[in-house]
């Protein structure tokens, strides 16, 4: 199976400076590609309107990996020089250029799909060109691509040897005793800090580890807001139940302060002359305080979920989850809607899904998620009734019905019906010989890959 390993570096004046040229040159050769495709499109369009026919028009530029690729060697002699005429673009590694060919092959072919109806999901846009504010990013494929042995450096194609902030030892164990491979070595910047993330095949026993205790064969799990996780068993004891963390809450007043304290300082545009000028030192230092509370709160809100959900796929045999749509749920909606959309951006409800995914599949546990449009809020856990409407400030479940009556909390009851769901889907597929049937309704077994993640447009699944 696929598996990252990332580390933070640590570079030299001297190497970031070769990292800001590499990422600079791969900018330049997707926007290079880009732009000659774009003339190329509108060469065609220009001729069809004079009444040319197909046959005679201008021959369309292959939008290939191999061709872009290609086509951008035989250019960069003209266009990849300084005002002088020197090249620059020795300079870099031939990886660089070529994977920023391969990355806008691959966003055309997705354009050209989603206008096709061969590709599902939401609607693709035609690619835009990468200004300096985008993400800062380059790959390598092949070239020297290592991991030192004294568990602190690696070593990729034209950088050499870099420092990193973590140890390297559990991917340099792997690599020594063959049981992964490196494929790729993706180099980017997050807000001021330079990451490598090493996309490697990994041969990995699908078990749980030892020393982890079972608490549970089968839960069910409620996502939200509010409590990140409530776990329930299908008889209706609460077996877990951990708020959400809110990062970015705790860290929003002291982004206030510092956002107010840059916004009194000269950035890059006057507001006045409406013009650019050079932002003062105070303004650097300000943004550099900004980006690091980001950081920081992106680090607490991954190493919270990775906690997380390892610590639901080693104590649980079988777990039952809803299946969220989360950007439909985040979907415009108003001034109303701004706060609730920042909460579950905070809570990582896809991280969350993602995460789990997998690693039910390395701990050999399994996760049934519900149908999209099964209720799980609005049927009663006790006698099964389904409520008709149930908004989201009413936190206590009050079933409607004379003869059950019951008041329950409203995750609590949720995660009993998950847990009853999955329950009697694990069942039906024991009962006819395997537990990796898929089935339609009312839950899926899942079997997916690491790296695979939901792109789907369908409506949005019940909010908890």
């Amino acid at each position: 199976m696929l598996q990252a390993y990332q580390y933070a570096l640590d570079p030299t004046p001297a190497q970031r400076a070769a990292l800001e040229s590499h990422a600079g040159g791969a900018r330049f050769a997707y926007n290079t590609m880009l732009r000659a495709v774009k003339a190329n499109l509108s060469q065609r369009d220009a001729e069809r309107s004079y009444g040319i026919d197909t046959a005679d028009l201008t021959p369309r530029l292959s939008w290939s990996f191999q061709s872009l690729r290609n086509d951008f060697n035989r250019r960069k002699h003209q266009v990849a020089v300084r005002e002088d005429g020197t090249p620059w673009w020795p300079e870099n590694s031939k990886e660089a250029y070529a994977n920023a060919c391969k990355n806008l092959a691959a966003a055309l072919k997705n354009w050209d799909e989603s206008g096709q109806g061969k590709r599902q999901g939401p609607r693709v846009g035609f690619p835009s060109f990468k200004s300096k504010r985008s993400t800062r990013k380059f790959a390598f494929t092949t070239g020297t691509i290592e991991v030192e042995a004294d568990r602190h450096h690696v070593r990729l194609p034209r950088l050499g040897t870099l420092r990193v902030h973590e140890s390297t030892r559990k991917l340099a164990r792997r690599l020594e005793q063959g049981t992964a491979r490196v494929l790729k070595a993706t180099v980017r910047c997050e807000r001021g800090c330079w990451l490598v993330s090493y996309t490697c095949v990994v041969e990995r026993a699908a078990q749980r580890p030892a020393h982890v205790k079972r608490v549970a064969s089968v839960v069910g799990i409620d996502v939200g807001v509010k409590d990140l996780v409530v776990a329930a068993t299908a008889e209706g004891d609460e077996v877990m139940r951990v708020c959400a963390p809110k990062a970015f809450e705790q860290a929003s007043r002291k982004l206030r302060a510092l956002q107010r304290t840059a916004a009194r300082r000269r950035g890059p545009w006057d507001a006045l002359s409406k013009t650019r000028c050079e932002p003062s030192a105070g303004w650097l230092r300000t943004q550099q305080a900004i980006a690091k509370q980001h950081v920081r709160v992106a680090n607490l809100r991954r190493d919270r979920l990775h906690k997380l959900t390892t610590m639901l796929a080693q104590s649980f045999d079988v777990i039952g989850t809803e299946t969220l749509a989360v950007k439909n749920m985040m979907a415009s909606g108003g001034s109303h809607k701004k706060g609730l959309n920042r909460s579950i951006a905070d809570a990582g409800l896809g991280e969350f899904s993602r995460q789990l995914d997998y690693k039910t599949i390395w701990y050999n546990s399994v996760r049934v998620r519900a149908d999209r449009w099964y209720p799980s809020s609005k049927t009663c856990s006790g006698c099964g009734s389904v409520k008709a409407k149930l908004t989201l400030a009413e936190r206590l479940y009050v079933c409607d019905n004379n003869d059950c009556g019951l008041q329950i909390d409203r995750d609590l009851n949720a995660a009993i019906n998950l847990a009853r769901v999955a329950r009697a889907e694990q069942s039906a597929c024991f009962d006819s010989g395997g537990a990796d049937r898929k089935t339609t309704a009312p839950a899926v077994l899942v079997a997916a890959k690491p790296e695979s993640s939901s792109g789907s447009a369908s409506p949005q699944g019940e909010a908890a």
